[in-house]
């Protein structure tokens, strides 16, 4: 049973036992509902039949309750929720006074239009179709892209041109996504591009912790005096050296008011540290300085393999943790070091250079309730949020809808998501999928997902060409830096 599992279990029990209570005690019933004058439910799509019941036993015989709710967002089956529970209420209460809401305060027209011709396509509880006072405004843009690295590298550009041409903030801006998985590569983008972000709905990628200890080996050799970083380089994996000799060190270095590296390779460390952690220590400070000296010098992928092959890391992690996840940690490290090396290539840099990048993530993860920053998020984790700006990735058969949720009832759910995700921008919309997407280390071919051609014919769609020649990616790179700095000015 997983933890998600295990929660679910526990609110169910919890539910269950104020139902239990009322049903078997009339004097305990009689007085909760003496007490309740009038009864509101909010989000009722997102209800189980447990609590159903619960609201049946409160409203009493006089039925003085108010629910409100959208058929075409429940998304939760999956935890529990049962859209019958809409009917139902219909049938237990026939003098049910329906109202129905199709005034839309948040998007232009166009979005709705996009959003409504989508849900048609389910089968109606309730009709209803949405309609604003906003405008027109722009087409829905849906851009065909090569692969995933391509959308990643799509959706920066675009956001940066964007928020230039409508003077805007970043936090107007949000990416959003069926699962966790897919916001790594956009991650490393806006990283790259020095984009703020904030992720909810999942861990960041950069926050892992394997990701964490690889960095580590990075800063220090961007900074020796990075004191931090050389705790967790010299513990990572295990040499020997506990805390007993990292305290020692320390007191050595404070006194000294040097960092922990430089008080490691001076002469007198000798009087305070034992023969045998002295020599792990210093080991490991050699080790570090001829890895500096390759990482000016010689191709970024070579140093990096050469890096994790010395620090036997991969062995460490099947070593202490559970297969399954030693597999996945291994796997995030893999991408990891993939992407530094192709953006080694890419940008002619060694390994050196690329770490003032590296360095850059520790410098953008600051608070994000300070932070004018992108949102990143699942489409569940966004339900009940808006944004001006919306970009909707990996809209793809087997994505959205997932492969798992091709039978009618669950594609029916997987549709409402898809809606969900729609009727977050209030101002544009950009939808995007691939021709190719990269699972593990091989790319899998794409289809664009059904609820595209859903969303009607009057889409702005673009993209498919084949991929650049270098002098091209170059001249973008070029324009891309001078769009920054002129925001940068008008900033």
């Amino acid at each position: 049973m997983t933890v998600t599992d295990g929660v679910r279990l526990a609110v169910g029990t919890l539910t269950r036992l104020p139902v239990n209570l009322l049903e078997s005690n009339d004097e305990v019933l009689a007085r909760w509902q003496s007490r309740i004058w009038h009864l509101l439910v909010d989000e009722y799509q997102d209800t189980n039949r447990c609590q159903y019941r619960l609201m049946r036993l409160l409203a009493g015989p006089k039925a003085a309750f108010t629910a409100v709710g959208d058929d075409d967002q429940s998304i939760y089956a999956w935890r529990g929720a049962d859209i019958g529970n809409i009917p139902l209420l219909q049938e237990d209460y026939p003098r049910l006074k329906i109202i129905t809401l199709e005034q839309n305060y948040r998007s232009t027209t166009r979005i709705l239009q996009a959003a409504n011709a989508v849900i048609a396509n389910n089968p109606k509880i309730f009709e209803k179709k949405l309609w604003s006072e906003h405008g027109h405004g722009d087409a829905v843009h849906v851009q065909l892209c090569r692969d995933d690295a391509h959308e990643a590298e799509w959706v920066a550009a675009r956001l940066e041109a964007h928020r230039f041409q409508h003077r805007g903030k970043w936090a107007d801006y949000a990416v959003l996504y069926r699962g966790n998985h897919q916001a790594r590569v956009i991650e490393q983008q806006l990283r790259q591009q020095k984009i703020p972000y904030v992720l909810s709905g999942g861990q960041s990628f950069f926050d892992k912790a394997e990701i964490k200890d690889i960095t580590s080996y990075l800063r220090l050799l961007a900074n020796p005096d990075d004191d931090p970083a050389f705790i967790r380089a010299i513990t990572t994996p295990r040499r020997g050296i506990g805390g007993a000799t990292l305290e020692a060190l320390g007191r050595h270095a404070g006194n000294r008011h040097v960092s922990l590296f430089t008080a490691a390779v001076e002469v007198g460390i000798e009087q305070h540290l034992n023969p045998k952690p002295l020599a792990a220590v210093r080991e490991f400070c050699q080790f570090i300085v001829r890895l500096e000296h390759r990482a000016g010098r010689e191709p970024a992928r070579q140093v990096l393999d050469d890096l994790l092959r010395a620090i036997a890391y991969e062995g460490q992690l099947f070593e202490t943790l559970e297969p399954r996840e030693a597999e996945g940690k291994w796997a995030n490290v893999c991408d990891f070091v993939d992407w530094l090396g192709k953006k080694g290539e890419e940008e002619d840099k060694n390994l050196l250079e690329l770490t003032q990048t590296v360095a850059l993530i520790s410098m953008l993860d600051k608070n994000a309730a300070e932070q004018d920053a992108v949102q990143l998020a699942t489409l569940h984790a966004a339900k009940g949020l808006e944004f001006r700006h919306v970009f909707l990735v990996g809209v793809e058969e087997g994505i959205l809808p997932h492969r798992e949720s091709l039978e009618p009832g669950k594609l029916e759910e997987e549709r409402r998501l898809m809606y969900v995700g729609i009727t977050r921008a209030r101002m544009s919309l950009h939808v995007s999928h691939c021709r190719k997407r990269k699972t593990g280390r091989e790319f899998r071919p794409c289809e664009p997902s059904r609820f595209i051609d859903e969303m009607g014919a009057e889409l702005k769609r673009s993209g498919g060409d084949e991929a650049p020649a270098a002098e091209d990616k170059v001249a973008g790179r070029a324009r891309f830096a001078q769009l920054k700095a002129m925001l940068d000015k008008s900033a």
